[in-house]
């Protein structure tokens, strides 16, 4: 008998009209002959099928031998959900599941119209599904009666706990027959689980269907080194050049979440934000903006993005760095379910790269370490999509043949060919010009070795060339309008500059033998760079800062101020 014949009719027919030809493996787990009645633990990866499994594996406790509920009344199942979403989603699962057989599934969410919710449990209802706070709550109120409870299932109990709900989940157990049976579903066993399981499960036999060859085995992860200041332009050139459908942006915080999303919206990105100061409502509307295609984009917190659901996910990025192992995991499972290829691709800074390394391994998943898309990769990906457009393949179709005629005689089919371009790139934001920070080799140095310092080609320890440029800290100078600057004049990479040292009045910078003598071989005899702004060769390099003496500077005799420092004229031979 195969696990598909194990599953009361009603349900069977329920997942044939959803097109379920075999069921997954923890599907299939929860149904083996020795665990009918058995209370249960089952760890399986995000994506697999678990809400459709719990949902198969009580039924036979809900109806017998019967294919159909009687009137609903006080409910027979309790789901307990860490969050909002995925107590709604969850919801959603179980109605379809159980609607040929006439079952009822309500919810109790925080958030919700608490006395909707009260009328709907008065009208009964064969399942009941929400969040441990409104569950509790009901109960309290004597709106949600558990008498007649012959299951009770936990999903997601580890991050229950982590979330601070260990009350109210013994609340709601202590409230339920001793006779329910009960299963728990939890990515990890750490120590409040096991505490649990030990005190409310009767027993229990662990079903584990994760296997650690195949986690995740539908994501492609990509680990991306990035400098801290553009750590956002390397998102938003992730956005440009993978293009998916939907995307999700995790930020550690409500103002990250809120700082990236007004970021991607001056870009030009549809982007929708989820995170704890949402209402129900606005977070309802906006993953539905995502779920139709209105919003390409979602900036969530890991809270509020528990459970998330979407079935065009194809890309998640992590904005800020994942803490643990299982923050990876489930920040990660959002995208590959059902079979569907992901992306999840980490922003690393260089500092954090060990740090990285370590988690992947312990997560054991495999990264691709490298760069973020540069513009120019960007831009050849926007091409190959172009070249590869369905419309230009597809037949005429009921296009008339009079209007192609005349389209073809009054333009060329260069002019129709760039007209076409023009209209597919119009709208899209110029990808952004980024600092390369990825080294493929890093060989750590000898202690006793100053470790040496590859910019460019031919340049070194041995061979620095320092470049003097007339603009400092008075004038605003920085890096960012520096480096651009000195690339253009002199027709080379960042990768051939090294070390920008700014101080008062002037600059110094570090560049390669051969960028050097470019930049100075493209300027006038005065070493013109911009309006204001002169270079001239640097005699060595420059005297680093000493360290600062300790105590209060001393006074000067008299109090006098020192006399101001006189500026010289600027010239290419100082």
């Amino acid at each position: 008998m195969s696990a598909f014949d194990r599953v009361p009719n009603a349900l069977a027919s329920a997942l044939s009209e959803r097109g379920f030809a075999a069921l997954t493996p923890v599907q299939t787990g929860v149904l083996e002959p020795g665990l009918i009645g058995c209370d249960l633990i089952v760890s399986a990866q995000t994506g697999s099928g678990k809400t459709v499994a719990f949902g198969i594996s009580i039924a036979r406790d809900l109806l017998g031998e019967a294919d159909a509920f009687d009137r609903p009344g006080d409910p027979v199942a309790l789901v307990v959900a860490p969050t909002r979403e995925l107590a709604l989603q969850v919801q959603r699962e179980l109605a379809w599941l159980y609607a040929p057989a006439q079952g009822r599934v309500a919810s109790c969410v925080g958030g919700m119209d608490v006395r909707e919710e009260r009328r709907a449990l008065e009208r009964g209802a064969h399942i009941v599904v929400g969040t441990p706070g409104r569950l509790a709550d009901h109960i309290r109120r004597g709106s949600l009666v558990l008498d007649n409870l012959a299951a009770v299932v936990l999903d997601e109990g580890d991050e229950m706990l982590n979330l601070g709900f260990r009350e109210e989940l013994e609340f709601i157990l202590q409230a339920t027959p001793a006779t329910r049976r009960t299963l728990m579903f939890s990515a990890t066993m750490a120590k409040g689980v096991e505490q649990l399981a030990r005190t409310y499960l009767r027993d229990p036999v662990r079903v584990n269907t994760v296997s650690a060859a195949k986690q995740h085995v539908d994501i492609h992860y990509r680990a991306l080194v990035v400098h801290e200041h553009d750590a956002q332009n390397a998102i938003f050139n992730v956005l440009r050049f993978y293009d998916a459908a939907n995307a999700i942006v995790f930020c550690a915080t409500r103002e990250g979440v809120n700082r990236m999303m007004s970021r991607f919206a001056n870009r030009g990105f549809a982007v929708v934000a989820l995170s704890g100061e949402l209402s129900q409502k606005e977070r309802s509307h906006a993953l539905q903006a995502m779920r139709d295609h209105r919003a390409q984009v979602c900036v969530a917190t890991d809270v509020a993005a528990r459970g998330l659901d979407l079935p065009d996910l194809d890309l998640v990025i992590h904005a800020d760095l994942p803490k643990n192992t299982e923050a990876l995991l489930h920040r990660s499972g959002r995208t590959g379910r059902a079979g569907r290829k992901g992306a999840s691709i980490l922003i690393v800074s260089p500092r954090a790269r060990r740090r990285i390394e370590r988690l992947l391994q312990e997560a054991k998943v495999t990264a691709e370490w490298g760069g973020p898309p540069t513009a120019d990769e960007v831009r050849r990906r926007d091409d190959e999509r172009l070249l590869g457009d369905e419309a230009l393949s597809a037949p005429p179709g009921d296009i008339a043949p009079e209007l192609l005629a005349e389209l073809l005689a009054r333009h060329s089919p260069e002019q129709i060919a760039a007209a076409f371009i023009r209209k597919a790139r119009k709208g899209m934001a110029a990808p952004e010009d980024i600092e390369p920070a990825f080294a493929v080799e890093r060989a750590a140095p000898a202690r006793a070795a100053a470790p040496e310092r590859k910019v460019g080609p031919g340049f070194g320890p041995a061979d620095p060339t320092w470049v003097r440029l007339s603009v400092g800290r008075t004038q605003a100078a920085e890096p960012r309008w520096l480096i651009p600057m000195l690339c253009k004049a002199a027709g080379v990479t960042k990768r051939d500059l090294g070390a920008i040292r700014i101080g008062e009045d002037e600059t110094m910078v570090e560049m390669a033998s051969h960028a050097a003598q470019a930049l100075l071989g493209a300027l006038g005899p005065d070493g013109r760079l911009e309006k204001n702004v002169y270079a001239a060769l640097a005699e060595g390099a420059p005297r680093p800062a000493g360290p600062k003496p300790f105590g209060k500077p001393k006074k000067r005799d008299g109090g006098d101020k020192p006399p101001a420092r006189k500026k010289r004229a600027w010239t290419p031979h100082d």
